[in-house]
């Protein structure tokens, strides 16, 4: 899979890896905010735990389906 993105990176403009980078980059950030909610005791929201863990829970789904459209518009 790793040697698939590298090989697809140097076929791309500069244009194509810059999305390529943000796509990767929105991934992550979806990803670690889903967790950050769940996990972070300290985090400013005012909201119950249960509310917590599905908005926490939503956004790590969410960031799941955005890898799965990376994944398949970069074959």
């Amino acid at each position: 899979m790793i040697a698939n993105l590298v090989d697809n990176m140097k076929k791309k403009s500069p244009k194509e890896r810059f999305l390529l980078v943000i796509g990767l980059l929105f991934f992550l950030v979806y990803l670690f905010l889903g967790l950050a909610v769940i996990f972070w005791e300290e985090l400013p929201l005012a909201m119950e735990f249960k509310y917590r863990i599905a908005l926490g829970v939503l956004l790590i789904v969410y960031s799941i389906i955005r890898f799965q459209r990376f994944y398949n518009s970069n074959k």
